[in-house]
């Protein structure tokens, strides 16, 4: 009895193996992995939180720190789309970044949030000055708490963004020198939520 599973069992595998190479013999498509990936639209959510920063009716106060000075005034709300417009291009979406950056999520126990991690899956091109983003998620709400984004711009500037949902976000410039030194520019913090 043995005998005869042993060599219907090997027939099965021999005939698995001799279809494979035939020229009819069909194969299971490969799945795309741009396919796949469903990136977070982090700008549609940067525009939503502006447009209802704007339905508030209340104006951002913005500190802005240079060499360890730091000054305060109000601004207009609409000022807030313009300092905000570097990190809103290019649009981020699952439609047009797949081909250029990797999705990575995990659970951080340390911060208790969700993380989504987007890097560059290979050399991006040199017009694409958005190097990376941080996207934070609170497990129990499935609500953003945070937003951290990365663009270098073409004169050895770093920018860096942080969107602390509903309270406040900073802008933080960055230049490093010829010999690879890097110190803060400027910061400009803008309060939303009074």
């Amino acid at each position: 009895m043995k005998m005869i599973i042993y060599l219907l069992t090997s027939g099965f595998f021999l005939s698995a193996c001799n279809n494979s190479g035939k020229p009819g013999a069909e194969k299971p498509p490969v799945a795309d992995t741009a396919e796949k990936q469903k990136f977070f639209p982090v700008t549609a959510f940067l525009k939503g939180e502006i447009f209802n920063l704007k339905q508030s009716g209340i104006n951002p106060l913005k500190y802005t720190t240079v060499k360890d000075h730091t000054d305060s005034a109000w601004i207009k709300i609409e000022e807030l789309d313009t300092a905000l417009r570097e990190f809103l291009n290019p649009e981020i979406d699952s439609a047009n970044l797949v081909s250029l950056f990797t999705e990575k999520s995990f659970l951080d126990q340390s911060i208790n949030a969700i993380t989504l991690t987007y890097e560059p899956s290979g050399i991006l091109p040199h017009s694409m000055h958005l190097k990376r983003w941080d996207i934070y998620i609170d497990p129990k709400t499935n609500n953003v708490r945070r937003i951290y984004m990365v663009k270098e711009t073409d004169n050895a500037k770093t920018l860096q963004l942080t969107w602390l949902s509903n309270q406040w976000c900073k802008i933080v410039a960055i230049i490093t020198n010829e010999k690879g030194e890097s110190k803060i520019e400027k910061e400009e913090k803008f309060i939303l939520d009074f």
